[in-house]
């Protein structure tokens, strides 16, 4: 009895359909893109530059610790959302007096809306955020912390452009916006080393 070839099937074209699928799934398929906080960091000071002297009371201290708790100016216990109210008091405060502000070239804040407490910010761009966290405290806490940071500065930026300009502040152009920045209420956030 002779023995019979069995058929071979065709793979050349299964080649072709698995490459197919390939590229339809890469096409298709999303992928999860991380995102972070978008800071500009410090350039490098030069070895013999001299820190400028900081005024306690130009200095706004945010600390949280590992159970998540804000401590804001070393003595009160704040929740994450009251923090918005606090910075926006601080840095619209313009508590500095003519004389002491021109010595250092600046003019008295005329668009500050605070209390012009002198135990407080002297001017928007001397009022430093100063931010410490725990190497305990969740990301969302220190995010969450953030937010409400850069959203003080939003509002008060916000704010000064609907008065002068008579609209909101990303409507404006590039120039506008970098003189908001720059001169009015330039957005200064120190952050410290988080302590153990």
């Amino acid at each position: 009895m002779a023995r019979r070839d069995t058929p071979e099937i065709n793979a050349g074209s299964m080649a072709d359909i698995a490459f197919l699928l390939l590229i339809f799934f890469l096409v298709t398929t999303t992928m999860d893109v991380d995102t972070g906080i978008s800071r500009k960091l410090p350039e490098k000071q030069p070895e013999d530059m001299v820190p400028p002297i900081l005024k306690e009371k130009n200095v706004f201290e945010v600390n949280i610790n590992r159970r998540n708790e804000i401590l804001v100016e070393g003595d009160q216990y704040m929740k994450v959302d009251e923090l918005r109210e606090a910075t926006i008091k601080f840095i619209d405060n313009g508590g500095g007096t003519a004389e002491a502000l021109a010595k250092e070239d600046l003019t008295v804040c005329s668009w500050c809306e605070g209390e012009k407490d002198p135990a407080s910010s002297d001017h928007p761009k001397k009022a430093i955020i100063s931010l410490q966290s725990d190497r305990g405290t969740s990301y969302a806490t220190y995010i969450s912390v953030q937010n409400e940071l850069v959203a003080a500065y939003s509002f008060l930026r916000n704010r000064y452009s609907n008065a002068k300009f008579g609209k909101d502040f990303d409507r404006l152009s590039s120039e506008q916006q970098k003189e908001i920045k720059t001169d009015i209420y330039p957005q200064i956030i120190s952050e410290a080393e988080p302590t153990k």
